[in-house]
């Protein structure tokens, strides 16, 4: 499979060498397919179509720079270094989860968010 060379200019950090730039939508996919091994079930799961998912899979893999699924005639087997990044990914969703359940906390307990809800200054 071919990778580019390297990720793309924005996710490089000068004082630390080059670093991958994952998004939130690719993990969520690759946690997907990996739960349902299949690119279809794991579209239907998120609401979207096939094409997206596979183009999630891939760039994930090429930010990467390894491939992280076996593709069989029956769907996705994970491989090693997909099982490595399995964990992780399932540990970034839930901090993501959990960062934005405490924020709905913190901002439903402060009173000044309480008085500007109600002031409407709040409305989106």
């Amino acid at each position: 499979m071919p990778f580019r060379n390297g990720p793309r200019p924005h996710c490089a950090a000068p004082s630390r060498g080059i670093r991958p730039c994952v998004s939130l939508t690719q993990i969520q996919s690759f946690v997907a397919v990996a739960e349902e091994r299949h690119v279809g079930r794991a579209a239907r799961r998120l609401h979207l179509t096939q094409p997206p998912i596979s183009r999630h899979i891939l760039s994930l893999e090429e930010e990467l720079g390894t491939q992280l699924f076996e593709r069989t005639s029956r769907g996705m087997q994970l491989l090693p270094t997909g099982e490595a990044f399995l964990e992780h990914a399932r540990r970034i969703l839930a901090e993501v989860e959990a960062a934005g359940i405490a924020v709905r906390m913190s901002n439903s307990r402060s009173p000044a968010a309480r008085s500007s809800i109600r002031d409407g200054r709040n409305r989106r």
